[in-house]
């Protein structure tokens, strides 16, 4: 589906224009090199192909973000099952990011994942990406807990990273 160019104002004025055209897709194993591309290019920790690989042949939701050209903007992967899902991973290119991408693949998810019935969406996220906290809040999540050292420590620092949980419940209308 085509979203509106839209241009900032203010202090986002500077952050280029939302394209013109964007679409989701199924991820397939041949997207994978550049799925893996964005991964490592957005991770310090990225997942494996094995991960991708695994989330694709159990079934899960696996969607690619293009742009009008093909050009992979980023990606989601979730399970569904059991009356709920559960994000596993949600990534735009690092070049692509504040641009609205994260947003269009969460509301599009959310609208899957009604259709096919859950009743609830979780998540984790490490409890420093406070960007990603803000996506999810304004998305209409809801900090649950905390997952204590969850996440593998980063390069350069010691210890695991807590993971905060985060829950949306799908049974009311959309935003």
């Amino acid at each position: 589906t085509a979203a509106p160019t839209t241009v900032p104002t203010g202090p986002a004025a500077s952050v280029p224009a939302v394209r013109a055209s964007r679409r989701l897709a199924p991820m397939t194993t041949g997207d994978l090199a550049e799925v893996l591309a964005i991964e490592q290019a957005a991770y310090a920790l990225p997942w494996t192909r094995g991960n991708f690989v695994d989330s694709i042949a159990a079934g899960h939701l696996a969607q690619c973000l293009l742009d009008d050209a093909g050009v992979m903007l980023g990606y989601f992967i979730a399970l569904l099952g059991a009356g709920e899902a559960h994000l596993l991973n949600l990534t735009v290119a690092p070049a692509e990011q504040r641009r609205g991408h994260a947003r269009f693949m969460l509301d599009a998810l959310i609208a899957d994942c009604r259709q096919a019935g859950a009743t609830k969406l979780w998540l984790e996220v490490r409890e420093r990406n406070a960007r990603a906290r803000r996506l999810y809040r304004d998305s209409g999540f809801a900090e649950i807990g905390l997952r204590k050292a969850y996440y593998p420590a980063l390069p350069g620092s010691t210890g695991r990273e807590d993971a905060v949980v985060m829950g949306l419940a799908l049974d009311r209308a959309p935003r």
